[in-house]
């Protein structure tokens, strides 16, 4: 159970993280705070309990779980080799001036062909697949350039580019976000993280945990140890935790993978909103009511 807290704790510090965000509505920020509620009622966690924190945020645990295991090969590399490929990269360069990207993709693939540990002919190639519109493609192209160089800012920008065609705009802002981590005075990220930001809003796909008043709900509690006893979470979270507690993995891949997480949650959410609809407004009234009493608090 130790270790699910420590993953409980991480995930609440996500939410209250992404409750701050500009990219969400009033209403989406207070079912962040519904969902943050529950998950402290049901595991038992107060903002005092920070012997829970983990050196890593839970995106990076998330993504170093599933990348751990997929670590690129050593290049095997001569020099005649690396030559040829970086001539290849001219000349992929060139054919994107030009506008033939399916050219410039052939020259990329042949670089990487020759020497495949060179991240930046795997973010080239992916410039060039968002051009032909092999956005999924691209992603992946991203993923391999930030497995060779975690702090390779451009793989993260070309990402959410891809990611925002895809209309995936909350990967999109974690993409971008990270890429502004690395790059803070990127004007291009920061115009393209407020579009996604919009879009985000626009659009209504944010972060919406509008689940029902769970506290001291037996069936909540039922279903939730029900989702803690099965095999594929269970492997999921140890790998996770595994990898917080005792330092980075090796392997570090992109952020596509956090929707699967972010659609099972919304998934969760729902079936508890459906079985419990009655206590939707009762938890609401819950959180204005204790909001209120902090900003009297604060102001008195």
């Amino acid at each position: 159970m130790s270790s699910i807290k420590h993953l409980v704790y991480a995930i609440i510090r996500f939410l209250r993280e992404q409750s701050q965000m500009d990219a969400y509505t009033s209403d989406e920020q207070e079912s962040l705070e519904v969902a943050i509620q529950c998950l402290e009622t049901v595991f038992k966690i107060t903002p005092e309990d920070t012997h829970l924190a983990v050196s890593q945020p839970l995106t990076e645990m998330f993504t170093n779980s599933l990348c751990k295991n997929d670590i690129l090969p050593l290049s095997n590399s001569v020099p005649e080799d690396v030559g040829k490929a970086d001539q290849l990269k001219d000349e992929g360069n060139n054919h994107m001036k030009e506008e033939n990207y399916t050219a410039a993709v052939d020259c990329y693939t042949q670089a990487i062909e020759l020497d495949p540990n060179n991240a930046v002919y795997y973010c080239n190639r992916a410039a060039a697949q968002s051009k032909l519109s092999h956005y999924t493609d691209a992603i992946k192209d991203c993923e391999k350039a930030i497995a060779i160089d975690a702090k390779y800012s451009k793989a993260y920008g070309r990402m959410g580019l891809a990611l925002t065609a895809m209309n995936k705009f909350e990967e999109a802002v974690i993409s971008y976000q990270k890429a502004l981590d690395l790059d803070p005075e990127n004007d291009s990220y920061k115009s393209n993280l407020k579009i996604a930001e919009q879009k985000l809003r626009e659009t209504g796909t944010g972060l919406s945990f509008d689940m029902a008043s769970l506290i001291n709900n037996p069936a909540f509690i039922s279903m939730a140890a029900s989702l803690m006893q099965n095999p594929q979470v269970q492997q999921l979270m140890s790998g996770m935790m595994t990898n917080a507690i005792g330092g980075p993995a090796a392997g570090v891949g992109g952020l596509t993978d956090l929707s699967s997480l972010i659609q099972a949650g919304q998934q969760f959410a729902q079936q508890i909103q459906q079985q419990n609809p009655e206590f939707i407004e009762q938890l609401r009234n819950h959180i204005r009511s204790r909001s209120f009493s902090s900003s009297t608090e604060e102001h008195s």
